[in-house]
Order: C-alpha cells, then structure tokens, then sequence
C-alpha cells in the first residue's frame, strides 16, 4: 500500500469515528494475514504498548478477530464487513443526532414566525444538491429547472424530479442541447423537457466569467440559483443562492424570467400549455394578472 493510500485510510477511518491509532491499527492489519501486537507496530509508528489499548477497541466493534495464542495474533475483518459494521454504526449515530437535534427546545424569544423573502448563501456542491432534492420533495404543484451544467445535477436529484412527476407535480426542464435533452428524457418519464438557447440567461461564459449551473423555481415561490467559475474548476466549486416568498423581489423576476424565457424557447405548439391558466407575473409588482382573450371581459 503506498504512503498516500495509507495516509488516506487511516484519515477517512478516523472521519467515521475511530482513534487514530485504532484506524492506523486496523490498516495496517488489512495489510497482513495476521500480526502480533510487534509486528502491528513495526508496520505503523504506534507504539506496542498502545496498539493493545487500540485493538480491544476494534476487537469490540466487530474490526479485529483475536487469537488467543502465545503471542496472540490479529487479524483484520474484510474489508466488505468492516465497512458494513461501520456504515451501522454511522447511521445509528447520524438517527441519534437527528433526534436529539428535532428534540432541542426554541431558544429563540421572538415569538413572531420566521421571516420570509430572504436570499441565502450555499457553498457546498453537496449542500446545493441536498437543497435541491429536498425542494423537489416537498414541491406540490410545480418545478421549473434550467440545467445549465449537466455535470453538477446527481443523479439523486433526478430521482426526486421523477418521483415529483408520479406525484402529479408539473416538471418542465430546460437544457442547452440535445444529448443533454436526451439523457434526462431517459432518466425522467411524464416531465417536459426541451432544448432552449436560453440567451435570456447566461449559462454559457465568456472565459473568466461564472457559469450558471442551475436555476431552479418550486412552486413559484423558492428559487436556487447556481454558479461557478467557467473554467478550471469542476462543479464541486458549485456555489448558490437560495430564496423564497411570492413577494421575493428577486424570486419575482427570477419567476417572470424563468416562466417567460422558457415559454418562448418551446417547440411551436408547447407554449400554449404553460399551466398558468392565462395568469403571468407582474415582475415589478410579483403580482398576478390575468390575459384577456376572445371571449373574456375586462373586470
């Protein structure tokens, strides 16, 4: 095992919850049939008389088999069952956090309810996708999605998207070309999905500039906007900005441009069914109005 498989082990170990030289103990093991408590810490830099200390507890969690022998041996759970006994333990404590977390009283003394309208900061790719699935989730009418960067939308998130359209939500999805079109029309059945040149909204950079990942409005009332450097970067430096309210300046104009900038780029034929039973936002207002059409009378 080279230096840096070792040195990286050892750390993702420790990130799951083990001592440094309980993890520094059970990779060093892998690397054996079996081993005494000498040859253990000839391999490592822990010293002998901790590496006894190391594997009772690893012996304990179910990562070391003991023999009991003169001098007794060790030897390393598989790989496999290490990492399922560790995945338990992992999410047994994640369950325990969640609980005690939902349990903790208010400390807040503002009786008022929450604020609405705000604009907040995401920045962590993971954090914006984990934001995002959970919008989908808990959408009741419908999602508006630009995809301008393919690579930052997982594959979780596309799941949520089809689960919303079995819901009976209204997904429309625009994409910058067709291969993209395609392989989420593969991923997606019952959404509408459609190429667009979307010059309305600049998800192709100039180099140097930002390159809008995402766009997303649910329920025409929460938007998650995504962006990252055009170049040099992948979209694990996603960045994003999250807002709500129906009253939400900016979630108005994005709402009015996503709905109208979408709309204009359907095939001819799709945009007379845009769901909005003939109301449009007002983008200065964030109010909702009405067409007139043949037949109808102005109130």
């Amino acid at each position: 095992m080279s230096s840096n498989l070792q040195t990286e082990s050892v750390e993702l170990l420790q990130q799951l919850g083990l001592k440094e030289y309980e993890a520094k103990c059970y990779v060093a093991l892998t690397r054996l049939p079996k081993g005494t408590a000498k040859e253990i810490s000839e391999v490592t830099d822990v010293p002998r008389t901790r590496v006894y200390d190391a594997i009772r507890v690893l012996e304990a969690k179910g990562l070391v088999d003991v023999q009991h022998s003169s001098p007794r041996q060790y030897r390393a759970a598989s790989v496999e069952e290490a990492a399922s006994l560790l995945t338990r333990e992992y999410e047994s404590r994640v369950s325990s956090l969640t609980d005690k977390l939902e349990d903790l009283p208010d400390a807040s003394t503002d009786s008022e309810s929450p604020p609405v309208g705000e604009i907040w900061s995401l920045n962590n790719h993971e954090a914006i996708n984990t934001r995002s699935m959970r919008l989908a989730e808990e959408a009741t009418s419908e999602i508006i999605l630009v995809v301008g960067d393919e690579t930052a939308i997982t594959g979780e998130f596309y799941d949520a998207l089809s689960d919303a359209v079995d819901r009976g939500v209204r997904v429309i999805i625009g994409t910058v070309n067709e291969a993209t079109r395609t392989a989420i029309l593969d991923r997606i059945s019952g959404a509408d999905v459609f190429v667009s040149d979307l010059s309305w909204v600049p998800v192709k950079s100039n180099p140097g500039g930002t390159l809008i990942t995402r766009l997303l409005l649910v329920d025409k009332q929460t938007i998650v906007v995504g962006s990252r450097p055009a170049e040099g970067k992948s979209e694990e430096a996603e960045q994003a900005v999250v807002g709500n309210g129906t009253s939400n300046g900016i979630v108005v104009i994005l709402r009015h441009l996503l709905r109208t900038g979408l709309l204009e780029g359907r095939p001819a034929g799709d945009a007379s069914d845009d769901g909005s039973d003939g109301e449009t936002d007002n983008p200065a207002t964030g109010e909702r109005s009405r067409d007139v059409r043949d037949g109808d009378t102005e109130p």
